[in-house]
């Protein structure tokens, strides 16, 4: 038994997301080879090939695959598929465009966001954002799973698998790339980020958000923001934590003028440590907080920014 796993880069950097995946990927058992694709993909596939328990890295070089197109990346992963009982991907943007093409091509079931492994056909994934989980267990020859990477710890980098560079196979021509539109940020990536101080509605406006933005920066901490928040235009739509947003589980969760909508709980429900900073005593962030702080933010914040 094999598993071909979809790994998630920049061609530059491997994203944590890959070595989460390839965690839970050897809870499914058989050797686990890694598909590296991108336009200059060389020395991801060498960071990909020192993950523990990686034996056979693939990299594909090809101006088709650096911009994380769905359609040129399910040409390429139906291609190599025969070979393998497992396809397995992050449930990160492009895993979650990627996969179910996979799928379809294959006539397959596509197993999304699992939180957890049972064996190499069952897996465990959250329905009703969050509210319940589902056991699942899929009779198909071939396995398209995608994983939660918030549920599992990254892999080791100490092992020593083999790169083997692979020929591009046709393109689709189903899309094509016009431009990427990227925020710079000095910041740590969210979904990868030790810490996240978030705010909701209760900042009140975009220029209030930037209170928030300080507290962050004085602790190396991401940036992340409700639903409510990003819908009011109080910050990007990049920053949305929550079931139609980004699944996070930082050490600490810092959540300000944050009521705590199921939405927004299943997002970053597994943090480590969550805070909580509501003037509303009843709000439903509390039930699930740490530690909570009924105050105004407004008063708050600036105190906890001069203190750190």
């Amino acid at each position: 038994m094999a598993i071909l796993l979809l790994a998630e880069h920049d061609d530059e950097t491997l994203n944590d997301a890959t070595a989460k995946t390839v965690t839970a990927a050897a809870q499914m058992g058989g050797d686990i080879h890694i598909l590296c694709a991108g336009s200059d993909c060389g020395s991801v596939a060498a960071q990909a090939a020192r993950l523990d328990g990686v034996t056979k890295v693939f990299c594909v070089k090809d101006p088709a695959y650096g911009h994380d197109m769905a359609e040129p990346l399910a040409a390429l992963i139906v291609s190599l598929a025969g070979d393998y009982d497992h396809i397995v991907a992050p449930a990160t943007t492009s895993g979650k465009n990627v996969m179910p093409r996979v799928a379809a091509l294959l006539d397959a079931m596509v197993i999304s966001d699992i939180s957890a492994v049972h064996g190499p056909d069952t897996f465990e994934r959250p329905i009703y954002a969050g509210n319940a989980m589902a056991t699942v267990r899929s009779t198909d020859a071939k396995k398209i799973v995608t994983v939660r990477g918030a549920s599992f710890d990254a892999a080791g980098e100490g092992g020593s698998g083999t790169v083997e560079e692979l020929a591009a196979v046709a393109n689709p021509g189903l899309s094509e790339w016009v431009e990427d539109k990227v925020v710079e940020s000095d910041r740590p990536e969210l979904t990868s980020a030790k810490r996240i101080v978030s705010g909701g509605r209760g900042m009140g406006s975009k220029e209030n958000f930037e209170i928030i933005e300080k507290v962050a920066d004085k602790i190396g901490a991401a940036v992340g923001a409700s639903r409510a928040a990003v819908d009011s235009g109080y910050a990007p739509n990049d920053y949305q934590v929550g079931q139609t947003g980004k699944v996070v589980a930082p050490e600490l969760y810092i959540a300000v003028g944050i009521s705590g909508a199921i939405q927004h709980l299943a997002g970053m429900k597994d943090s480590k440590v969550i805070v909580a900073i509501n003037k509303d005593e009843e709000a439903p962030i509390f039930q699930v907080a740490d530690y909570g702080l009924v105050a105004d933010l407004f008063d708050a914040l600036p105190k906890l920014e001069a203190a750190l």
